[in-house]
């Protein structure tokens, strides 16, 4: 779930970077073939981008950090009756419910779109199909335009049918499925209805310039305030009067933009290199440079064969893999009782390198909190079993490992109740329950 929220997140950023850059440098611009193709590109780059991993000068993916998972020492936190439910859980529900109802009304409404055109007439107007209906407004819907009555004599008619054949012969309506798709997946992001927004006044845009190419700007912006209606089409549908009625005629009569502004659309070269950058490329170096700390905690020979890698292609794995290590650490780990006796809680963080032949060796303490702690720390990871080796291009090598150890009192055995137990029984108690945090 958290990754998935993540990568909504990436996709937010991306999606809001790509619309500002459309807003304020293209979308006054009246190329548009270009601004359709550049919007369509842009949502699937914002929704692509975050889900790739790239190379960054030649280091790939195939490395990560050499930190095992957080282990707890001490009482677990249990869940009560009133936190049955986390908030990535219910975050998860209200998501999965959202997209459940896109998905419903995006089903639905191409049903009842499909519907009402097999109770439609169909007549012809050129190469296009007239789908004649009482129900309809003028609109598209993929290869049909949809008229509540069809009279392709009347002059109006003719200029209605014009402009919708533009949508149809430009397949307008396949580029509002795409965006209905994104709508299922990103229904709660405002971004993706922008999106939307701005699409469907450049296929606007387009069948507007289809018809004042045979009729005067003139007589047609008189015909889009006549017949303004409010009654809305289905999501892919392409209304004739659906919205921006004002901006259609503003863009009708505005000049053509002169060539050389089409520089302006090399500005989105360096917003997606960027965006790459960010999101999808892999900057970890594969042989990091040891620091002073590095060369002080472990012994790194000058041969090559010898060298500590902090990070390999193929990690170490302990014997019985991660269920056995928790295993092992749930057995042997205790929490010491003079830490116990004095309160303290805190992190450990062991140092430690896997030899070639799975050894572990060079065990230390990188940070500690007393008590203890540090020395049943040491001693459950010197005593560890041999551990599968890392490989680095398919040779074993030393890897240096880290291991967190957090301790952490409980609330249900007091130290009070301990001090109690040793002086009845003469034995110092001792707490051995453990987990991954």
């Amino acid at each position: 779930m958290e990754a998935l929220l993540i990568y909504l997140l990436e996709v937010s950023v991306c999606l809001g970077i790509s619309l500002v850059i459309y807003r304020f440098l293209l979308s006054g611009l009246t190329f548009f073939s270009w601004n359709r193709s550049i919007l369509l590109g842009l949502l699937i780059l914002s929704a692509g981008i975050p889900l790739l991993r790239l190379e960054f000068f030649g280091i790939g993916t195939e490395v990560s950090e050499m930190t095992l998972p957080v282990f707890q020492v001490g009482e677990q936190v249990k869940p009560s009756g009133e936190q049955w439910m986390s908030w990535f859980q219910i975050l998860a529900w209200v998501y999965a419910i959202g997209a459940i109802f896109a998905a419903a009304r995006l089903i639905f409404g191409f049903m009842a779109s499909q519907k009402l055109i097999g109770e439609a007439k169909l007549a012809r107007f050129g190469n296009f199909w007239v789908a004649v209906h009482p129900e309809f407004v003028p609109a598209s819907f993929f290869e049909y335009i949809l008229m509540p009555n069809f009279d392709p004599e009347d002059p109006k008619q003719r200029q209605i049918l014009a402009h919708e054949s533009v949508h149809v012969r430009l397949r307008h309506s396949w580029d509002l499925l795409l965006v209905s798709f994104a709508k299922v997946v990103f229904w709660f992001n405002p971004l993706v209805y922008l999106f939307e927004k701005s699409l469907r006044e450049v296929h606007e845009f387009q069948a507007d310039q289809g018809v004042t190419r045979q009729v005067a700007p003139k007589e047609y912006a008189t015909l889009l305030l006549q017949l303004i209606t409010a009654k809305p089409g289905f999501q892919f549908m392409n209304n004739f009067n659906q919205f921006q009625t004002k901006k259609r005629i503003q863009m009708m009569a505005k000049a053509a933009s002169e060539p050389f502004q089409r520089l302006r659309f090399l500005a989105l070269i360096p917003a997606v290199g960027l965006l790459l950058f960010v999101f999808s490329c892999e900057k970890e170096d594969m042989m990091p440079q040891l620091t002073a700390e590095d060369m002080t905690n472990t012994s790194v020979l000058l041969s090559p064969s010898d060298e500590v890698f902090d990070i390999v292609e193929e990690q170490p794995n302990p014997a019985g893999g991660m269920a056995g290590w928790n295993m092992y650490l749930s057995k042997n780990l205790q929490y010491p009782y003079q830490a116990r006796r004095m309160g303290i809680e805190g992190t450990v963080i062991v140092v430690f390198e896997i030899q070639k032949d799975g050894s572990v060796r060079n065990v230390e303490v990188l940070r500690g909190i007393g008590g203890g702690a540090d020395e049943e720390a040491l001693r459950v990871v010197i005593n560890s079993p041999k551990w599968e080796p890392g490989r680095q291009r398919g040779q074993a090598v030393n890897t240096r490992m880290r291991l967190p150890i957090r301790f952490k009192l409980g609330s249900n055995k007091s130290i009070a109740s301990d001090l109690k137990e040793e002086l009845v029984t003469g034995v110092k108690p001792q707490v051995v329950v453990v987990g991954y945090n």
